[in-house]
């Protein structure tokens, strides 16, 4: 019986086989998920209809679960029909949830074409499609180490 909020059989065994840098992507429902991932990374599909679940939710889920020691988002555009005045209101509902779980960390927005790069790479080992609908609502999760 786990004792964690994540209960999902996959998810539970990909990031236990995961160390220390990999990375898990947690995306929104319109990432390109099928062709913007690791070469090693798996992908499972948690969008039941929209904005069910949500990436905060899966945060959540996997926060509980996991040791994570860095945190990035996608950088807001500055002009174009997606671009924002300031940080999209998801981005405070991740702060809330990471200090809800006790962690002094801070989102780290990265360009877009960047942070498409490091998702990329071989530490990718899972990406966590959502139907979210938000805006720039993509986070990606660095595994940190285990302490206690």
């Amino acid at each position: 019986m786990l004792r964690h909020k994540l209960i999902h059989p996959q998810i539970t065994a990909i990031i236990a086989a995961a160390g220390h840098h990999s990375s898990i992507l947690i995306a929104d429902g319109n990432y390109p998920a099928a062709s913007k991932r690791g070469p090693r990374a798996e992908l499972v599909s948690l969008n039941l209809m929209p904005g069910v679940p949500t990436c905060n939710q899966v945060l959540e889920a996997l926060l509980s679960a996991i040791p994570v020691e860095a945190i990035q988002t996608m950088q807001t555009e500055t002009s174009g029909p997606y671009a924002l005045d300031g940080d999209p209101p998801v981005w405070e509902d991740y702060r809330k949830t990471i200090k809800n779980e006790g962690l002094d960390l801070e989102i780290q927005p990265v360009d877009k074409w960047a942070f498409y790069d490091a998702v990329s790479t071989n530490d990718h080992v899972l990406t966590i499609q959502t139907a979210d609908q938000q805006r720039y609502a993509n986070i990606l999760l660095t595994v940190g180490v285990r302490m206690d």
